[in-house]
């Protein structure tokens, strides 16, 4: 089994006073990092909204078909709303044991927009993957889940703008011509950032031989879900939630008023393998874990061309439970919020290249044609 690697942790007052060390920056997101911070002491009610959110995925992954479908987007390349079985996976394997949803988070920046504002070269028809619009639930589908969902995402991009800001002391001091404020400005001014609640299902006997020989292989264990990094700035990361879906099954109540109960979270997961993996610099693979109160941040590929590689996007990947390990019983549930530059802001100021290029060049290769 993969050893289990302890990420660099930093409190949310250090981050909002700027007393995290430079040399803490270096080693969280530097060329010989995992590329992963952890943040402490987050504001009281995250707590409450992850168990919330995190049971929505459940209560949302379980919907009748029909109710899904009326959630995909498939001119967007399901880059708003559900999807299940688009994505392409290992060897070509198509992934059908994660069910996703993604959002816009354009409200963090103005509570009326649900998708990217246009640019001359972007628009909804030629860019639908960012330029449309949100595709919620009925409230009375899903009560509760919209608020829910926005209030945990601003949280979360709250606390990526304090990890940008202490990104942009170090690439000052590191980077010649480095824009002062660029990052912390990218963060929190973005109408692309994206957020994706994750559903991994509960795996049954019948999963397929790729699965079963990768719950055997200690080399190579992304065959459930391919290594890959993210192609935006900082993604904010919870921890997982597992949940035993047949101990408590996640049923909407038609007489639910204002939000979906809870659901029980089990206090570990029943799988020591299910989980967050890295493959490090040195091309060993590890565990991280994120701590139940804590949300981690990872570098993606944009903010390794802002900053001319002086922080390197980190290649991951994540297992769910095995079903011999967990009667096929367990859930993974997650949320995952991308911050991302605004379509026309350059990631790459030598070649000029701007987000919405830089995109473009990534979507389609992630979707089954």
């Amino acid at each position: 089994m993969a050893p289990i690697a302890q990420a660099v942790t930093v409190s949310l007052n250090d981050l909002k006073n700027g007393t995290v060390s430079l040399e803490a920056l270096e080693e969280a997101f530097g060329p010989g990092s995992l590329g992963i911070l952890v943040v402490k002491d987050v504001p009281a009610e995250f707590a409450e909204l992850r168990h919330r959110l995190l049971s929505y995925s459940s209560y949302l992954g379980n919907l009748p078909k029909s109710e899904l479908d009326r959630l995909e987007n498939e001119k967007a390349k399901y880059l708003t709303g559900w999807s299940l079985g688009k994505e392409t996976l290992k060897n070509g394997q198509v992934d059908n044991l994660k069910g996703s949803y993604y959002a816009n988070c354009a409200f963090y920046v103005d509570p009326s927009l649900s998708c990217a504002k246009p640019t001359e070269e972007f628009n909804p028809d030629n860019f639908p993957e960012y330029l449309s619009p949100n595709m919620w639930p009925e409230e009375s589908t899903l009560p509760g889940f919209k608020p829910t969902f926005e209030d945990l995402c601003r949280l979360i991009i709250d606390v990526a703008v304090l990890v940008a800001r202490a990104c942009d002391r170090f690439a000052e001091k590191q980077i010649a011509g480095y824009p002062a404020g660029y990052l912390e400005g990218v963060v929190k001014t973005s109408t692309t950032t994206k957020a994706r609640l994750l559903h991994y299902f509960p795996e049954d006997a019948t999963a397929t031989d790729a699965n079963k020989e990768d719950s055997k292989e200690e080399g190579d264990e992304d065959d459930w879900c391919a290594t890959h990094i993210d192609h935006g700035c900082l993604t904010g990361l919870t921890s997982a939630m597992f949940v035993d879906e047949a101990a408590t099954p996640p049923v909407v109540n038609p007489s639910a008023n204002g939000s979906l109960p809870p659901l029980g979270e089990l206090p570990t997961s029943p799988d020591p393998k299910a989980g967050l993996y890295i493959k490090s610099r040195t091309g060993q693979t590890v565990q991280v874990k994120i701590p139940r109160d804590c949300i981690a941040f990872q570098t993606g590929e944009a903010l390794e061309r802002i900053t001319g590689g002086k922080f390197k996007a980190v290649p991951h990947f994540v297992r769910g439970a095995r079903a011999e390990m967990s009667a096929g019983r367990i859930a993974r549930n997650t949320l995952a919020v991308f911050t991302q530059p605004n379509l026309g802001d350059e990631v790459d100021m030598e070649q000029h290249i701007t987000f919405g290029e830089f995109a473009r060049g990534i979507v389609a290769k992630n979707t089954v044609s």
